[in-house]
């Protein structure tokens, strides 16, 4: 029998008196068990955050910060195929997917270790012998709520600025993945220039550790990804504290596709934004609207991809499509599939779950491309966070932008055009914080992500998101060395 995954906290594996089954999505098998968190692991947990931020040096010292960062980039490098299996496994991922996820980290451990380095602040001497500084200090205990569908990475995402920037953490992990989990914890613990109580984690599968760091006053910010619900929610708690709160929430990409887009290079790059992570990516390209005169070409190429595509577990090289997280989200997922054909969405690939065979037994569903003309439907509107992809036709410029912006959500688009202006021009009117021309899912260490609208609150990635952890304090000095003249 495996040993139970555990927690984290102040530098030691901590127990809870609840345990649960960890669930192989493509077989349905218990593959381990994890002590299951709650508010009494987060309370322990802030507690030994918060001690270590004011009772050590690490909050003042940018080398001692610097030199965990980037040792725990190798300790993640050094792991990589372990993660890569456990992800695959647990998650459901295709393994050059979650190869893609865990590779992501460590140059992005090592992009906020040379932030670091390089923030110089600002001074002046704003009249004669005054002088005025800013000061940007650690805000103290950050938590950060992490989500299932991409736990590594998203974790690495608000982890790394926030211990760049001074504070300390609780992590509140997914219970979805707690052999995953156990084995980033056990990184944390190899990280020897990381000291105790620096990085606390917990599992949880439900939401009670985390509804008390929204609730805590000792947790003055919050990162936090998921969906638009929830950020809604613990906005709405944290606002009595005046937290601070980096949100990336849902979306709905709008893939726009122009009459004169080298279509050779876009259908395979569409099928690969609604299969990657099997469709639970807050930027799954989840919306194609076709300019009239490709529609008929794009609308065959993309029936064929789709209705072609080998799904499987993660275990066999073959597969495209790997299992969703779980048999709910197969029943969630064929739930808004019928209520759109039910609205009047016309069914080119019906999809649905896998019942025969013996992939029945994990929680497989197969992609659906709906063509839909009412842009209201739910299942334009909502996130599906599956592998349903929407079609819709467009006739004009100003109608593509029309219907791309008509949606509460604005992460992310993709527009594909070989003319010269008119990408700049749309992406310029386009409602999405990233925006990608002739790619997708193109995301870097050094420019900011993150969504208008309902999709976010701030940025991840790039300098803005350090904003989420710190605060500035201006200080000024008269010297009374100049005497007026």
């Amino acid at each position: 029998m495996k040993p139970t995954a555990l927690h984290w906290i102040n530098g030691a594996w901590v127990d809870s008196p609840t345990h649960a089954d960890s669930i192989d999505p493509a077989t349905g098998e218990t593959i381990g068990r994890y002590a299951d968190g709650g508010e009494a692991e987060a309370e322990a947990a802030i507690a030994a955050a918060k001690e270590t931020f004011h009772g050590t040096s690490w909050k003042d010292d940018r080398l001692r910060r610097a030199r965990a960062l980037n040792e725990m980039a190798h300790v993640f490098q050094d792991h990589t195929d372990e993660l890569v299996e456990a992800l695959a496994l647990e998650n459901g991922k295709l393994k050059p997917h979650a190869r893609f996820e865990v590779e992501m980290v460590p140059p992005k451990l090592r992009y906020y270790a040379s932030v670091i380095r390089t923030d110089y602040g600002r001074a002046m001497e704003v009249r004669p012998g005054t002088f005025s500084m800013v000061l940007k200090q650690a805000r103290g205990v950050a938590g950060i709520v992490v989500p299932w569908n991409s736990p590594v990475v998203l974790l690495i995402r608000s982890l790394g600025p926030a211990l760049a920037a001074g504070t300390t953490a609780v992590i509140k992990m997914p219970g979805q993945t707690a052999q995953l989990n156990s084995l980033i914890y056990r990184i944390f613990s190899e990280t020897r220039s990381l000291p105790p109580g620096v990085v606390n984690a917990f599992t949880e599968l439900h939401g009670n550790g985390a509804r008390h760091l929204m609730a805590s006053t000792d947790v003055p910010c919050v990162s936090y990804t998921g969906s638009t619900e929830v950020g809604r929610a613990i906005s709405a708690t944290g606002a009595e504290h005046l937290k601070r709160f980096g949100l990336e929430l849902g979306g709905k990409t709008p893939m726009i596709v122009f009459g004169d887009a080298d279509l050779d290079a876009a259908v395979p790059a569409l099928v690969t934004a609604l299969t990657v992570f099997n469709g639970q990516f807050c930027m799954t390209g989840s919306r194609v609207l076709a300019q009239r005169g490709i529609a008929d070409t794009l609308r065959e190429r993309l029936t064929e991809r789709l209705e072609n595509l080998r799904v499987g577990p993660a275990a066999d090289p073959a597969s495209e499509l790997g299992p969703v997280i779980d048999e709910a989200g197969v029943e969630r997922i064929d739930q808004a599939v019928q209520a759109a054909i039910a609205a009047g969405a016309k069914p080119l690939v019906r999809g649905g779950p896998i019942t025969e065979g013996p992939l029945a037994k994990g929680a497989f569903y197969r992609p659906s491309l709906l063509e839909v003309t009412d842009n209201s439907l739910d299942i334009v509107q909502q996130e599906t966070f599956g592998p349903v992809l929407t079609l819709q036709t467009f006739d004009t410029e100003a109608e593509a932008v029309r219907l791309a912006n008509d949606n509460q959500y604005g992460l992310a688009a993709s527009i594909w055009s070989r003319d010269i202006d008119r990408p700049l021009r749309v992406a310029r009117d386009v409602d999405a914080g990233t925006v990608w021309i002739n790619d997708w899912a193109k995301v870097y260490d050094e420019f900011e992500e993150g969504g208008f609208k309902q999709s976010g609150l701030g940025r991840m990635n790039g300098l803005a998101v350090m904003d989420d952890f710190l605060e500035y304090k201006h200080i000024t000095i008269t010297s009374g060395t100049i005497q007026d003249r």
